[in-house]
């Protein structure tokens, strides 16, 4: 791209010299947050020394630095009505309980009927911190994946909660329903993931993948399932369904990673995202939001006498509803 005036420049102090460029940027910018610096230096909108500038380059003293930030991109993703399920908002964030079947941001083949276009047409303003495609979208839940997912309405909560994520703070919970028996009561997956070197539309878990750790433990052992409250330590792509694939234990339903031969008829994998602790990003308080799994999955639970989920459910159904009043 053409490089313009530049918005910003600094001069590298002697303290600064042997930073990475992208980190002594997160620190000059700090209304900007590292995703966006790094694309920014992607695009060379940034220069060092009058040459384009890598993320990785380590900063010398006296280094020039000019940033030349482009307007934002005008949005192309369509409004669309579409009814939400909002858990909890105020003006810095909303909290959805997204139904299963339903996208969460544009991408090819999926342009119309996403969960953008619907917060587009309920919310006045979203972060654009991460790009036109996905404005609010602070993390993601598959397709078929229901449950909580929280979305920022400005910058300053975006890269709060973007923070909580990276610093493993925020809490999120699912209810998992697996094939197979389950032996041990509770363990941990510390497995990277990445893209399936054999299938590039699989993720799995691969040595030279990302680090990727799920907390898990057995809430109900039921016919010839296992019901799981997972925890996600980390976020990659798929991951609660590529870690139990990896320990043999599939989640029911599940298009990609599961059985070919389904014993329960399940609309997409029977995952949801049960419970989300976080910090609220201006006020500092701890805030927990609990979603009960959708009617077809409890019914499926209750045919099947899960009854310490049903009790864990429903303890948690009363204090949700007083604090989303």
């Amino acid at each position: 791209m053409t490089f313009t005036k530049p918005d910003h420049e600094f001069i590298v102090a002697a303290g600064d010299a042997g930073l990475r460029a992208d980190a002594f940027l997160a620190k000059a910018l700090p209304e900007l947050s590292r995703t966006r610096i790094q694309t920014l230096l992607k695009q060379g909108s940034i220069r060092i020394n009058q040459l384009p500038a890598k993320p990785s380059v380590k900063l010398e003293e006296g280094d020039q630095i000019q940033c030349s930030i482009p307007e934002p991109e005008t949005l192309q993703v369509k409004a669309e009505s579409m009814e939400l399920d909002c858990v909890y908002e105020d003006g810095d964030i909303l909290v959805i309980n997204k139904a299963q079947g339903v996208v969460v941001h544009p991408a090819i083949g999926n342009r119309e009927g996403t969960l953008v276009s619907g917060l587009l047409h309920h919310c006045e303003d979203l972060s654009g911190i991460n790009g036109v495609m996905r404005p609010g979208i602070v993390h993601r839940l598959d397709k078929d994946t229901s449950g909580l997912l929280v979305v920022a309405k400005n910058d300053l909560a975006h890269q709060s909660l973007a923070a909580q994520i990276q610093d493993r703070s925020m809490k999120r919970e699912y209810i998992a329903l697996v094939h197979g028996i389950v032996g041990e009561p509770a363990g941990i997956v510390d497995v990277p993931i990445g893209r399936d070197p054999k299938d590039r539309q699989r993720m799995a878990g691969v040595g030279d993948g990302k680090p990727a750790v799920t907390h898990y433990r057995v809430l109900d052992r039921v016919e010839q399932q296992t019901v799981l409250l997972c925890r996600l330590e980390t976020g990659r792509t798929h991951q609660i369904r590529v870690h139990m694939a990896y320990l043999g234990y599939p989640v029911v339903g599940d298009p990609k990673y599961g059985r070919r031969k389904e014993a329960l008829p399940w609309p997409g994998q029977a995952l949801h995202a049960w419970h989300l602790h976080l910090r609220h990003p201006r006020s500092g308080e701890d805030m927990d939001f609990y979603a009960p799994p959708p009617p077809f999955f409890l019914q499926v639970l209750t045919g099947l006498g899960a009854e310490n989920t049903l009790k864990l459910l429903k303890s948690q159904q009363k204090d949700s509803a007083s604090l989303n009043k």
